[in-house]
């Protein structure tokens, strides 16, 4: 017997890192073995992973089983979005034009800047002092 047909990916966002399952199903997402609606409560974090489907027209094709890690709830959900965009042009190579367009391939690459010795912060300086 076959194994079904599989598509998977990794999506990264600051320190978030998305491994991505695409299974041919009736559309449910599943994030750390929770569902998505109770790992991602807010709905704008549930329409960021959802987008690329959206844009595609391929709403409610797939099962998406995700195993997120590092950062935060919004990092993971854009990290999300990426591995379930570069999963779909795995499956069909026509979709990398609507998800080009609507910026969904594209990796941020916008991380923390590290702290200095010297400073408090980044970029923040101790006090100044001339005498």
């Amino acid at each position: 017997m076959a194994a079904p047909v599989q598509y998977q990916a990794v999506g990264r966002r600051k320190t978030s890192v998305a491994r991505v399952y695409l299974r041919p199903g009736n559309g449910t997402i599943v994030v750390n073995k929770r569902p998505m609606e109770q790992y991602f409560p807010l709905e704008w974090r549930q329409k960021s992973v959802t987008a690329p489907f959206e844009v595609t027209g391929t709403t409610g094709q797939f099962d998406v089983v995700v195993n997120a890690q590092g950062g935060g709830l919004t990092g993971q959900a854009e990290a999300i979005r990426l591995g379930i965009s570069r999963a779909l042009v795995a499956f069909n190579e026509e979709l990398r034009k609507p998800l080009r367009d609507a910026g969904f391939l594209t990796r941020d690459p916008r991380m923390v800047e590290r702290k200095k010795y010297g400073q408090p912060k980044a970029r923040k300086r101790f006090q100044f002092s001339k005498r």
